[in-house]
């Protein structure tokens, strides 16, 4: 007999896992097991139930302190999940389940006991199938021993977590008893312990359905064109891996390629297919804003155990997960934990840890002196694991109006690598430079009507309003703004009343708004053509670049070229979150100038920025272009088809032939060439890109993909039946499904309306309807 309990689990949680723990956690069983010895002092509550001391949850590194399993009054097999913890003193927080509480290195967020509690609860019955089919009560609380209720940890903001698994103070030892006696009334016989430890791992169909009716209709995660090529490669790889033959799938894409809309896809995928899968990413800013898409609010449930850091595998065993699906592979580190003590590299754990790795990747955004994530380490580990590497690519860029013309500008102007793309026409993307900071934010907030408009900054100014509220942080003249709120942490991006703040790279990477605010600080100017990144411009607060000076003195060259390259990777990956438009506030005018200098203005050009948002009757009636006789038109050479089609951009309308058409001149900037024809487009539901009765250039239909494109298409089908064709300019989006023998086909498209006036429903077209559709000709330009 010893009362040495703390050695005594020790010495069973070393021979259990191979590994030590310190000191602190030593003593903390110590204190805390004492305490539930007390409670368990009970002549009520059975001397032959079942207890776990540590048990060690499969795939994770999580811990559940203390289980007692029996069985209830009614017989059933249960057991009581109970979360221990020291704590005297907590803070309220405005984010759901969290709470501020003091350790021996300082105060920090973490999660609710009550809320901790339950997702151990909720791990255990969506992945332990013995639980799941032998239907084990699980009852979760929560004591905390030492702890006087001062209404904090009790707070009626946290009573959802709290109902679902009570929390017991310092004085509720008696009431912790009884709870216990409620759940557990009679002993273990049938040791409930041993067969949930043996259960075999594998998601509930309970939760897959969950996650396949948040995904379904849900229009943000279609997936398109070589999304999809890739989504089937993964789902093969995941039936092939194995414990023996193990997979790593490099995805590497720009940005706006659906990296991220990819990767919850194969999560829902997976989970369905019975696969034990984890989404990853090292930045908590795509977790949740992901899995607040998906569920449709920001509190916390069950789902938040399909979401993982990058760093919670290096305790974990090997081959543990199926898939583990690693969203920004570039934000990797070296090491894990809030010190950077743990593990020894991310991407071994996580290629470890899983029979099938999947990595999306743009090493182009690594934007802090600890990214590590590049395809060449993760080749290395794979090899050094025994993993089989396939290397893929995303190229359709769904961001940025399509535009990869304007990411080749951006790269060249940035002087991250030179590209034949000197100049942008504005006609690609909305791209504009914006003469004071005022004026940017207006703007933003004026095109902020869907949620979708943010406001960023390189990160050149403290953050002095996290302590002092009342501050601004971010002061350039007139202008005065406050970095984003702690509150929203790092959901800040779809915050509703976010816009009125200013987001920095570590609350956006990974994401995506319809229309982005950039201002370009200090710590990136040009001199007589030549970008000069200044370092010693960046806000002392921002880690993404701590130690520098060192680096640069231990490395000179090389450490001056890490550091030049994180800060136009910053900007770079801040001026590619906008899907429809970036405006820009440079703080320094030689670089504003650089970038004015480097832009395209044209009449076409003037016409889409400015006439398009004009009401119908303020439009102009002179024709944009000159008609051509007979005797002067010299087809395709200096004039192009001028069709006698009034395109209903409202619905399909009537047809007129497009035979016996006039010839005409076109501005200036478009040379005429086969393919080209000029079409009148009526009506209001494409107003935002096309005012109602617009003269516009379209190309004709030559193949390749569509997506996101304006197009002129005709249907039969869907249409009066007393005419055999109709016509509609639309937005054009489709989903396929790669076949067997390696085609693919359509199963649905759909024509989507881009109007400022309510009422424009999108037409959308089923796998049968999807064969019947022609599309005739894409957008090139509205004329006038």
């Amino acid at each position: 007999m010893t009362n040495d309990i703390g050695g005594i689990i020790f010495d069973a949680f070393r021979n259990a896992t191979g590994r030590s723990t310190g000191r602190a956690e030593i003593e903390s069983w110590m204190h805390s097991l004492q305490y539930m010895d007390r409670v368990l002092n009970d002549d009520e509550i059975p001397h032959d139930a079942g207890v776990a001391i540590e048990y060690h949850l499969p795939q994770t590194s999580k811990r559940i302190d203390f289980i007692l399993t029996g069985r209830g009054r009614d017989q059933r097999e249960s057991a009581v999940l109970v979360e221990l913890k020291q704590w005297q003193k907590t803070e309220l927080t405005q984010s759901d389940a969290v709470v501020i509480t003091r350790f021996k290195h300082g105060s920090t967020e973490v999660l609710h006991p009550s809320y901790q509690a339950w997702s151990y609860k909720r791990l255990l019955e969506d992945f332990n199938q013995t639980v799941q089919e032998e239907q084990i009560g699980l009852f979760p609380c929560a004591y905390l021993h030492n702890y006087d209720d001062d209404g904090v940890i009790t707070h009626p903001f946290y009573s959802d977590h709290i109902k679902r698994a009570p929390i017991f103070l310092k004085p509720d030892a008696l009431k912790l008893q009884q709870f216990i006696k409620t759940h557990v009334k009679y002993g273990d016989s049938t040791r409930i312990m041993y067969r949930i430890e043996h259960g075999k791992i594998k998601p509930s169909k309970k939760l897959a359905d969950e996650l396949a009716s948040m995904l379904k209709g849900n229009r943000e995660f279609v997936l398109i064109d070589d999304q999809k090529v890739v989504f089937e490669k993964a789902k093969r790889l995941a039936e092939q891996a194995s414990e023996h033959t193990k997979k790593v799938l490099i995805v590497e894409g720009g940005p706006g390629t659906g990296k991220s809309v990819l990767a919850i896809n194969l999560l829902v995928a997976l989970t369905e297919r019975e696969f034990v899968v984890q989404y990853v990413s090292r930045n908590s800013a795509p977790r949740l804003v992901y899995e607040a898409k998906l569920i449709g609010h920001f509190r916390k449930t069950h789902i938040s155990n399909m979401f993982s850091g990058s760093g919670s595998y290096h305790a974990v065993a090997p081959n543990a997960f199926d898939c583990l699906i690693v969203d920004e592979a570039h934000r990797l580190n070296e090491k894990s934990g809030m010190f950077s003590h743990l593990g020894e590299n991310q991407i071994k754990e996580i290629i470890n840890a899983s029979k099938l790795s999947v990595f999306f990747i743009d090493e182009d955004q690594k934007v802090t002196l600890k990214d590590i994530g590049d395809k060449e380490a993760i080749r290395n580990w794979a090899k050094k694991l025994g993993a089989e590497v396939v290397e893929m690519s995303l190229e359709s860029q769904f961001r940025c109006n399509g535009s990869n013309g304007y990411l080749a500008w951006l790269d060249n102007n940035l002087q991250i690598r030179r590209t034949a793309n000197e100049v942008l026409d504005i006609r690609e993307y909305d791209f504009r430079i914006i003469d004071t900071p005022s004026e940017l934010h207006d703007l933003i907030k004026a095109k902020n009507k869907n949620n979708k408009a943010r406001m960023v900054a390189g990160y050149c100014w403290d953050w002095i309003s996290k302590k002092k509220p009342l501050l601004k942080d971010i002061v350039i003249g007139d202008y005065k703004a406050t970095w984003n709120l702690e509150t929203d942490g790092q959901a800040w991006i779809i915050k509703p009343d976010s816009v009125s703040e200013v987001g920095c790279i570590h609350t956006c990477q990974g994401l995506e708004v319809d229309y982005i605010g950039v201002i370009v600080g200090p710590d990136f100017v040009v001199r007589e053509g030549k970008v000069e990144t200044r370092p010693a411009e960046r806000s002392k607060m921002d880690k993404s670049i701590q130690g520098w000076k060192k680096l640069v003195k231990e490395v000179p060259d090389g450490g001056v070229l890490r550091i030049d390259a994180i800060i136009k990777n910053t900007y770079r990956t801040l001026m590619t979150r906008g899907q429809k438009g970036c405006y820009v506030y440079f703080v320094d005018d030689e670089t504003r100038r650089y970038f004015a200098e480097r832009l395209q203005f044209g009449p076409a050009a003037e016409s889409i920025i400015e006439k398009s948002i004009l009401p119908s009757h303020e439009e102009a009636v002179d024709l944009p272009f000159r008609r051509l006789g007979s005797e002067e038109a010299r087809p395709y050479v200096n004039c192009v088809p001028l069709y006698d089609l009034k395109v209903a951009a409202g619905g399909f309308s009537n047809e007129q032939q497009m035979d016996g058409c006039d010839w005409v001149e076109l501005p200036e900037e478009f040379r005429p060439r086969k393919g080209l024809f000029v079409a009148q487009v009526v009506g209001e539901s494409m107003n935002r890109r096309i005012p109602y009765g617009a003269w516009c250039l379209f190309r004709e239909e030559k193949g390749g993909s569509r997506n996101g494109k304006v197009v002129l298409a005709s249907h039969r089908e869907i249409a009066d039946t007393d005419t055999s064709c109709h016509y509609t300019v639309k937005i054009y989006e489709s989903t396929k499904e790669i076949q067997d023998d390696g085609t693919w086909r359509h199963t649905s498209i759909i024509l989507r309306p881009d109007s400022y006036l309510p009422g424009y429903e999108p037409i959308v077209l089923n796998e049968e309807q999807a064969d019947d559709l022609r599309v005739i000709g894409e957008l090139v330009a509205v004329l006038g």
